[in-house]
């Protein structure tokens, strides 16, 4: 496999990991009845969060994930750091999910996620400069 074939996997997994925390969404939405906004309901307002975050933090991965991929980074380098932040997503994203909001899962979630943010900042600066 190569680095940018790579990259596409990690683009079709988090396209489908999208999906899901959109469906969640709707899931909640169904259950507690209401079409717009969050209705002040808690659990409607972490369903919107989680998908939130993801899409503040995924982008920018995965363009980073992508730079990797055309820079013919070495192919670990992609698999390494886009699967610790898919780990990191899910880990967020189930942490957040639960009635507390503040379980170590999503603090090891949004550890992971801006640890594999900041490896790929590093090997994308590092990749353009050695080229």
């Amino acid at each position: 496999m190569t680095s940018i074939a790579a990259a596409t996997l990690y683009v079709g997994l988090f396209a489908l990991w999208m999906l899901c925390l959109k469906a969640n969404v709707g899931r909640v939405r169904v259950r507690e009845k209401i079409a717009f906004g969050d209705g002040g309901n808690a659990a409607l307002q972490r369903a919107i969060r989680v998908q939130g975050n993801a899409v503040e933090d995924v982008p920018v991965v995965l363009a980073g994930l992508i730079a990797l991929g055309v820079m013919s980074a070495p192919v670990l380098w992609v698999h390494g750091l886009g699967a610790a932040f898919l780990l990191g997503r899910v880990l967020h994203a189930v942490g957040l999910s639960g009635s507390a909001g503040g379980s170590p899962g999503r603090s090891l979630g949004t550890l992971l996620s801006a640890l594999v943010q900041l490896g790929i900042a590093g090997a994308c600066v590092w990749m353009a400069l050695s080229a």
